[in-house]
């Protein structure tokens, strides 16, 4: 049987702490989706297609990463593919217990429901999207923080938009 996860989040944009679980992700895994959410509360920076389009960059060859668009609940999602392995990040007490809350809310939806929580390495816990976002509004070095495989094609969805 073929061992799957699903790794969702806003990915707004994509880090090197993202790179960093799905990587682990597929040490453990035969396949990874990773799912980029679509809260209609949130007004992400970057549109979904670029999301996509960042994610797909960063594992061109890898096909053992699917990625693909949700928006609903995310036992809905692990329906839909079949799985019951939810990865998240983990950065901190904050991420966790948010996290926490979430399992124990989706694991009354349903029952096999499994969190699979990947520490954040000490060097990389202040990496977040929205310290991204943040440097690119303050015009500051922001290239550390995405992938260097997806930072040309970064770079250029960031020179369409004139900033």
């Amino acid at each position: 049987m073929k061992r799957k996860c699903v790794y969702a989040g806003t990915f707004d944009p994509p880090t090197t702490g993202h790179e960093k679980v799905i990587e682990n992700c597929l040490k453990i895994f035969d396949e990874v989706v990773v799912a980029v959410l679509v809260n209609p509360e949130k007004k992400p920076y970057f549109t979904e297609s670029e999301r996509v389009l960042l994610l797909k960059a960063l594992y061109p060859d890898e096909k053992r990463v699917k990625v693909r668009v949700f928006c609903g609940a995310a036992v809905d999602l692990l329906e839909e593919e079949n799985t019951a392995f939810y990865v998240r990040g983990i950065r901190n007490t904050v991420d966790f217990e948010y996290e926490n809350a979430n399992f124990f809310a989706s694991k009354k939806l349903k029952k096999d429901f499994v969190s699979i929580y990947f520490p954040a390495e000490q060097e990389d816990l202040h990496i977040s999207s929205t310290l991204v976002r943040n440097s690119i509004r303050f015009k500051k070095d922001y290239s550390k923080y995405i992938p260097e495989k997806i930072l040309k094609v970064f770079n250029e969805i960031l020179e369409k938009r004139d900033v």
